[in-house]
């Protein structure tokens, strides 16, 4: 094996620097229940770059994580991370708005997704639609972006930057797969692994979208103070449409088995709505996830108005329909959803998406 030249002077210098500006970071957040405090924007974007270029060590990151995991992130916090992975992440735009989902990266586990369908009834009324998502994530390991739309015969992953923009120029859809658009961030997955917990991050994930340009941002949340935080830091960032739902997982599915709360926030309120599935007939237990080939049948049947996950697509494809303005209200939303998917619109959007994926 060829060992690796050792540093120059220069370098060796650069990085002890680093090390120490990185743990005086570190201080401010370790330090305990009454004398930590939280870093600037600017500091919680300088930390956050240090661990994407290597300026922190293993052990500087690995304390920085759990740390912020216990206390949790405050809201400039999280804006100046957003900042990060603004300017270093992909970018993708759009001639007109879009709408993107944020959702837990680490997947589903108990509960069928009903996303994927979603866009795919979105992108048929002409809608551009960002999802992102990764491979098979700690703490969860749940079923990915990837894999769903593989079982509707659509292969996403290993696919450029540029291929991905065209697919959401022609097709009004893409999928931003970190592993291949944005390995910085994917490099911190091992630290997720040995920690155990989802890392401040995760929360991270919820808010960024690649997108860049006028959009209607869908965040999933879990606790209440989760969303709080997300307002307040999405509204640091300059993110004025904004849409936070408590859906299954944390996830951006909305639940038809109970009523779902949701926030619109906005200045002086945070336009709170409650949506009740069984007001609109679409009232019934979640299904539940029992593996990829299931889904993938259950899946074919929803795109065409059939089937158990039928009522949960059109209660959230007409509700984003409804959120993302296209239709007035969600009782219009809902009907447009129907329609779509009876009329084989849908269909034709999946058949689409497939050529596009074979020819290229």
């Amino acid at each position: 094996m060829t060992l690796a030249a050792p540093a120059a002077p220069n370098d060796r210098q650069a990085g002890a620097e680093s090390r120490e500006r990185f743990k005086s970071y570190l201080r401010k957040i370790g330090s305990g229940e009454h004398t930590s405090s939280g870093l600037s924007r600017e500091e919680a974007a300088d930390a956050l770059d240090l661990i994407l270029d290597g300026g922190a060590s293993p052990a500087q990151i690995g304390a920085f994580l759990i740390a912020h995991r216990i206390r949790r992130p405050e809201p400039q916090e999280l804006t100046g991370m957003l900042d990060v992975y603004r300017r270093r992440g992909p970018q993708l735009r759009t001639s007109k708005p879009a709408i993107s989902f944020g959702m837990p990266f680490d997947g589903r586990t108990r509960t069928a997704p009903i996303y994927p369908l979603t866009a795919l009834v979105l992108a048929s009324a002409g809608l551009p639609v960002v999802l992102q998502g990764a491979g098979r994530m700690p703490v969860k390991y749940g079923v990915t972006s990837v894999e769903l739309f593989e079982a509707l015969g659509v292969a996403l992953a290993g696919r450029s930057l540029a291929w991905v923009q065209q697919l959401l120029d022609q097709c009004n859809l893409a999928l931003v797969h970190q592993p291949d658009h944005f390995p910085e961030a994917d490099g911190l997955i091992s630290y997720r692994e040995d920690l155990g917990k989802r890392p401040p991050v995760a929360s991270l994930e919820l808010l960024w979208t690649a997108h860049h340009g006028e959009h209607l941002l869908v965040s999933g949340f879990v606790h209440p103070p989760t969303e709080a935080r997300a307002w307040q830091a999405l509204q640091l960032a300059g993110e004025t449409n904004v849409l936070t739902v408590k859906g299954l997982e944390g996830s951006t599915d909305l639940p038809i088995s109970r009523a779902c709360v949701t926030g619109r926030p906005s200045a002086g309120s945070d336009g709170r709505q409650i949506l009740h599935p069984r007001d609109h007939g679409c009232f019934a237990h979640d299904p539940l996830w029992e593996g990829i080939d299931a889904w993938g049948a259950q899946a074919m049947a929803a795109l065409g108005g059939q089937g158990e996950l039928a009522s949960a697509l059109i209660w959230n494809a007409g509700t984003y329909l409804w959120q993302a303005g296209l239709d007035a209200n969600q009782a219009t939303g809902l009907e447009h959803a129907r329609d779509l998917l009876q009329s084989g619109a849908v269909m034709q959007q999946l058949n689409q998406l497939r050529e596009h994926a074979r020819s290229s």
